[in-house]
């Protein structure tokens, strides 16, 4: 094992101890992010998908679970379970985890937040639905968090590299 790994799951070991006496919201999102992080890692689907839906339970319950917290705790819990699903699509090619994805932040925009948009664009271009491939792209590209060369490199975004509004969005920000 890598050392990184093995610091991965000693803090997993930690986390899951602390879920014992003092459950919250924020342990939640760093106990599915870790999750998330073997899900990198590790090179077997069997192990991908076991972390991917360990760190799904968690992000889902700790959304429902507490009554009350921070809107912007609720938006990174949401965010990640998003990122979870789209990295469940990408391992096993599954355009329903794509669909989730949108479930999940379709009602989240009204928080104008990069990543959500971005998260939706790439939902979107998975699905082949290029004309809200475009919408989200375009919302994404007017945030704090647009990052021109990123999205230039994303692999979802290829059918797109060569359409006039795309490159024109890339441009805009380089320049």
């Amino acid at each position: 094992m890598f050392e990184n790994t093995e610091q991965v799951i000693a803090r997993i070991g930690e986390t899951d101890q602390l879920y014992l006496t003092d459950n919250t919201p924020e342990l939640a999102l760093e106990r599915a992010s870790l999750r998330l992080q073997l899900v990198n890692i590790s090179h077997s689907r069997q192990e991908q998908i076991h972390f991917l839906q360990e760190g799904i339970v968690l992000l889902e319950q700790a959304r429902f679970e507490y009554e009350e917290m921070p809107i912007r705790l609720f938006v990174d819990l949401s965010l990640q379970l998003a990122r979870a699903y789209m990295l469940y699509f990408k391992i096993t090619q599954e355009q329903r985890f794509a669909l989730i994805t949108q479930q999940i932040l379709k009602p989240m925009t009204v928080h104008e937040h990069g990543d959500i948009y971005l998260l939706l664009a790439y939902a979107c271009a998975v699905r082949q639905e290029n004309a809200l491939t475009r919408y989200w792209l375009t919302k994404y590209s007017r945030t704090a968090e647009f990052d021109p060369v990123a999205l230039k490199q994303h692999s979802a975004f290829d059918a797109f590299r060569e359409d006039a509004w795309f490159v024109q969005l890339i441009q805009e920000r380089l320049h």
